[in-house]
């Protein structure tokens, strides 16, 4: 009996490591920026759906919409800003979202959704917000100023980075030159080309991911970075600030988007919808200090999140933003003018 039970138990260990006696958990692939999301949440969220998620990241828009295009496959769940999220439902690479698999929907705030480039939410859902502004040391440059002239500052020089982003980085130089950071025109994109041309020779490199941790070694003195990366790291350096920079930046939305080829579209919908749970969506924005436009939400923040100037920014700031705008053929000019600055000595 007891040998029989034995063989019994062994039998079905065998069958489950091939798949049989007892079900595997569901998997959940998720493609998003790097630390972008507080990792007890995501364990919260498995334990809640009994599922694991795996995340993959990505530095830039342009490098995960190249490795897709390449033929990657597999993910349930995508966080691309706003304009590559257009990009991509254009190209037929989206499914559609299923509102009534998001009753989280009804948090959202309706002051951002009127910016958002998806205000119906047909194809994208809001994730985060974030200025794109200027983080620098405050005890290294006591004369700063809040512009982007600082990248031509001699005191910085080989000390300073800009982002490896073509719109951000490009819109930087058309609104250093008085420009809309969506301009088309090949005239004001040559200033602006010439413009980051000039700041790159100051500069110690490109950089998206470790231009904070550079900042907070004080490797770096002065960085053009995303509000919420600078934000994390005052907490290991005092002398860290941001400033927005006065001649205008820009203020992104990174959505949530499912794949046309998603294997798991109703847990990818669950996925969603736990991050506008408002207790959910609060504690993701103090953790990693960048925005969920969830109104819900607000009310669970900490009266020192809810007064920070850069995650709630006075209207006079936010009407001097612009959303960075899909510009369909056009994004070709700037394609081309960021090979031109890559390209130049």
């Amino acid at each position: 009996m007891k040998k029989m039970k034995w063989i019994g138990i062994m039998g079905c260990v065998a069958a489950a490591l091939l798949g049989g006696c007892s079900k595997s958990k569901p998997v959940l692939h998720v493609y998003n920026w790097a630390d972008y999301i507080k990792p007890e949440l995501v364990e919260q969220f498995e334990a809640q759906e009994q599922c694991r998620v795996v995340i993959d990241t990505f530095d830039s828009n342009e490098s995960m919409y190249a490795k897709l295009k390449a033929g990657a496959t597999g993910y349930d769940v995508i966080f691309p800003s706003s304009y590559m999220a257009k990009i991509m439902n254009d190209q037929d690479m989206l499914l559609p979202i299923n509102p009534a698999a998001l009753p989280n929907l009804k948090n959202l705030d309706p002051a951002y959704l009127d910016l958002a480039m998806d205000r119906a939410m047909a194809y994208s859902v809001p994730y985060m917000l974030s200025i794109t502004g200027i983080g620098y040391l405050t005890d290294r440059l006591p004369d700063f100023e809040a512009s982007w002239t600082m990248f031509n500052d001699p005191a910085v020089k080989g000390a300073c980075t800009l982002l490896n982003d073509m719109r951000e980085t490009i819109g930087a130089g058309l609104k250093a030159r008085g420009y809309s950071l969506n301009s088309t025109s090949e005239a004001e994109l040559a200033e602006a080309r010439d413009q980051v041309i000039e700041w790159k020779r100051n500069i110690a490199k490109f950089e998206n991911e470790q231009y904070k941790n550079g900042l907070a070694s004080e490797e770096f003195i002065l960085v053009h970075g995303y509000s919420g990366d600078i934000l994390q790291v005052q907490e290991e350096n005092e002398n860290i600030d941001f400033a927005i920079p006065r001649e205008g930046t820009s203020i992104t939305f990174d959505d949530m988007v499912i794949p046309r080829d998603a294997r798991n579209v109703a847990l990818a919908h669950k996925f969603i919808n736990y991050l506008h749970d408002p207790e959910v969506a609060a504690e993701n924005t103090e953790y990693i200090s960048y925005l969920c436009p969830n109104k819900a939400s607000y009310a669970y923040l900490s009266e020192e999140t809810r007064e920070n100037p850069i995650l709630f920014p006075p209207e006079e700031v936010v009407a001097n933003l612009e959303v960075v705008a899909d510009l369909g053929e056009e994004n070709a000019k700037y394609t081309k003018v960021w090979d031109q600055i890559k390209a130049a000595e």
